[in-house]
């Protein structure tokens, strides 16, 4: 476990505070920051984790929480990052959840081993492998899956196609959400997220909705965004 000094956590609401940077087989470039008291995971182009400033799925969970309803204790993070999920549900919501989390990068899982885990008291399971292979194996049921799979801005061809989609329906319990992250920042970026959902997330979740969330786009495969649709 790594401890961060507090003076840096003070110096990083004046000015972002580098932790580590490194290389990886997947990402060329990982950098952890300290911004405004929380770490921030990001490559040269693009934000992996920031705690709960990591707007889109503090949004969607805010959505989904309004009444204090909470249903998703089963929940399969694909793309965890560092750990921004359980962060903010933990820290935010107080929802002490069970988690299986799906990483392929083992420097980031190095990372949140550091920095993330030891201070979350939520069941945490970390699987080291690709979120598609992990998919076509997988048996089991969650009550909320989380998909956040890019590869520095890009989301792999594979996690857009409809047997990938098809796998995260089956792997749903019964009430269960899959909340799928796209970027939405750019026009370009809007496109392609419309795009997507009407041709492609609809016909796998027919009662599917979205929400921008100002820089990105939570797509869900239920009615649970009805003003976004």
């Amino acid at each position: 476990m790594i401890r961060i000094p507090i003076w840096k956590k003070w110096w990083s609401y004046v000015s972002d505070v580098h932790l580590e940077s490194h290389e990886s087989s997947i990402n060329p470039s990982l950098h952890l920051l300290l911004a405004e008291g929380r770490l921030q995971l990001c490559t040269d182009n693009s934000i992996y984790s920031f705690e709960d400033k990591y707007d889109n799925y503090f949004k969607a969970f805010e959505k989904l929480n309004e009444n204090g309803d909470w249903i998703y204790n089963d929940v399969l993070i694909l793309g965890f990052g560092l750990g921004s999920i359980p962060k903010m549900l933990e820290t935010n919501f107080k929802l002490n959840l069970n988690y299986t989390a799906v990483e392929i990068d083992d420097v980031i899982i190095d990372m949140v081993s550091d920095y993330v885990l030891p201070h979350l008291k939520s069941s945490i399971q970390m699987i080291n492998a690709d979120a598609l292979s992990f998919m076509e194996l997988n048996k089991e049921n969650y009550d909320m899956i989380c998909i956040d799979l890019f590869l520095d801005d890009i989301i792999p061809d594979q996690f857009k196609a409809k047997s990938f989609l098809q796998s995260a329906k089956s792997a749903l319990s019964d009430e269960g959400i899959v909340l799928y992250n796209m970027l939405g920042d750019y026009e370009k970026d809007q496109k392609a997220a419309k795009l997507f959902f009407k041709e492609h997330f609809r016909n796998v979740f027919p009662n599917a909705s979205m929400m921008h969330t100002g820089t990105n786009f939570i797509l869900a495969s239920s009615e649970v965004f009805p003003n976004y649709q």
